[in-house]
């Protein structure tokens, strides 16, 4: 039985306002982990730019080499 086999077993022995509070529990620490994903993603692009290893560009620059990528990849 793998983990989350037992673990939804275990949920399911709680009474339906614990799972509700399981499952906002849950949904919380979910939320904040992508919130710490997203913040340790951004501090990551910052230093590359101050270390100058990203290119300034404007967002119709950025959209038309997003567009050439997409074009390009779908060849192959």
């Amino acid at each position: 039985m793998s983990n989350l086999d037992r673990v939804l077993d275990a949920a399911m022995e709680l009474t339906l306002e614990q799972q509700e509070m399981l499952v906002q529990i849950l949904k919380s620490r979910i939320i904040e982990s992508r919130r710490d994903e997203i913040a340790s993603d951004a501090a990551a692009s910052i230093a590359e730019f101050q270390a100058g290893r990203l290119k300034v560009q404007t967002a119709a620059e950025a959209i038309q080499e997003l567009r050439e990528y997409l074009n390009n990849a779908n060849v192959y």
